[in-house]
């Protein structure tokens, strides 16, 4: 697996063993966890406790903040939240020396039927999010990837998916945030309360204030989605495609491609319907015993021949998340089996966190060596250019691709035209470089580089090599600057967004 040099026997099984320890340890301890949060979870939502309960949650926000405040102010602060709890594969290094406020945060508080809203705090996962919606008849406009992604990070750094060609990212849909501010003062906003603040928060990373609850759209939903395959054995037909599915005026509801090799990959197109069709076959994608989704594409791909599915909405919504889209095959390289899937599948798949806390130094390592984990945002018109350029860069596959439409809002994200949207694609890559001469931070730079003359954007979560004046060239701080210039004590208790994110804040 790897040239780095293991210093003990254990560490060595965590090196080229690691699903000898996923399958003894996390996959049990990952059940257990997932049992305890669904049930409680549903107690506490079925109870109607969790309103009354976050008035004094937000409370203790806020006496922390106030301590800070009546001290000498030396350090910055940031959430108690444990590095290796969040989805990012980095950890912050700034945790260490930043003063710590807890924010135990973690419930849907209510969903409102008759303005198709739901409000939950920011520690409200996707997975528990769309178990509480579907028995209603309702989504997200959005649902993101992976079941553990949070409502936090979603909104403070962002969400893509299959959908966002109509409703944007995740920041779209929100429509009202609640915050506890570096003066320990509660302030909501939205578009037509306290709207600098609003528009700024997305991308903020944290550094505006620590985010205490979310108001949502949601919409109505059916119980199936109608999927459609179409194969391309040519990089330029699914492009052209890609970008007219995109873009026509009355799209499908649901739009992704996923790319095998440079020439070859499938465009997936899907609505929601309540009853299955006679023109494809029913396929409950979620099943512990399916096989992994992206297989599942590739297998289109070799048949060569347009195919339609009927797929559970909750299955379609969150189809990557078994796999984590394909990264789990470099951990448990037999996870795929069919006898594993039949066997051992309903455990799958272990808690990214586990994952995360039982990494030794030594894949690290590696993984800063030879491991790309990227979400790259370019004008769609561009995608053909810059599949060509990650392919020459660092030629991992598959690659997958997202359309979404960017407002032309306030904030960060600005576009360069006077249209009312415009449309990007989420280039999505995952996996072990192999292009010849790659090099982490040289390459990294180069498709960095493309991206920004092309005015697109890097995510966040992801490692950014960028400088100062790079970054901040990407994405416009004029509202941002403005709003941290007006909040008291901002600058005392936040650092500015590239210093949370930046690769040398990170480890």
């Amino acid at each position: 697996m790897t040239a780095i040099e293991t210093e003990t026997f254990l560490e060595y099984i965590l090196v080229e063993h690691r699903w000898i320890i996923v399958m003894v340890a996390l996959l049990p301890i990952s059940l257990i966890w997932k049992i305890w949060s669904t049930l409680r979870n549903y107690v506490v939502f079925k109870l109607n406790s969790a309103p009354k309960m976050h008035i004094k949650k937000v409370k203790e926000v806020q006496s922390q903040v106030k301590a800070w405040l009546a001290g000498d102010r030396s350090t910055r602060l940031c959430t108690a939240r444990p590095g290796w709890q969040a989805m990012s594969f980095r950890q912050g290094i700034y945790k260490k020396t930043f003063t710590n406020i807890k924010v135990n945060l973690v419930d849907v508080l209510e969903v409102d039927m008759e303005n198709m809203t739901v409000r939950c705090e920011p520690l409200v996962t996707m997975g528990q999010l769309s178990r509480t919606l579907e028995p209603l008849g309702l989504a997200l406009a959005v649902v993101p990837e992976l079941d553990q992604l949070t409502v936090g990070g979603l909104v403070m750094g962002t969400g893509v998916e299959s959908s966002s060609h109509i409703y944007g990212l995740f920041q779209h849909f929100c429509l009202q945030y609640e915050l506890v501010l570096a003066d320990g003062s509660v302030v909501t906003c939205s578009k037509d309360e306290n709207p600098d603040l609003f528009y700024a928060v997305p991308w903020s990373y944290g550094t505006l204030g620590f985010l205490t609850s979310a108001v949502i759209k949601v919409v109505p939903a059916k119980k199936y989605i109608r999927l459609e395959y179409r194969p391309y054995n040519k990089l330029s037909d699914l492009a052209h495609h890609f970008v007219e599915e995109s873009v026509k005026d009355k799209p499908h509801q649901f739009i992704e491609a996923l790319l095998f090799t440079k020439n070859s990959g499938v465009l997936m197109t899907g609505d929601m319907v309540d009853k299955i069709g006679d023109d494809g076959k029913f396929n409950p994608i979620g099943k512990w015993y399916a096989e992994w989704f992206f297989k599942q594409v590739e297998r289109h791909l070799t048949n060569n021949r347009t195919a339609v599915e009927y797929v559970p909405l909750r299955d379609y919504y969150h189809r990557h998340t078994r796999s984590f889209f394909w990264e789990l095959q470099d951990i448990i390289p037999f996870g795929n089996h069919p006898i594993f899937r039949y066997l051992l599948g309903w455990l799958m798949p272990p808690e990214v966190s586990l994952l995360k806390l039982t990494q030794p130094e030594a894949v690290t390592k590696l993984y800063d060596k030879a491991h790309v984990i990227q979400d790259m945002l370019v004008p769609v018109e561009h995608l053909e250019k810059a599949i060509n350029v990650f392919h020459d860069e660092i030629e991992v596959y598959p690659i997958w691709l997202c359309p979404f439409r960017v407002f032309n809002h306030p904030g960060q994200l600005k576009i360069k035209t006077k249209a009312d949207s415009q449309m990007f694609v989420d280039i999505g890559v995952y996996g072990v470089p192999k292009a010849k001469g790659y090099e982490t931070v040289t390459s990294t730079r180069r498709i960095e580089a493309f991206v920004s003359k092309h005015d697109g954007f890097q995510m966040l979560y992801a490692d950014t090599y960028t400088t100062l004046e790079e970054f901040r060239a990407m994405f416009d701080h004029t509202l941002y600057d403005k709003v941290r210039d007006s909040l008291p004590y901002c600058k005392d208790a936040f650092p500015e967004i590239y210093g949370k994110v930046n690769r040398s804040v990170r480890k």
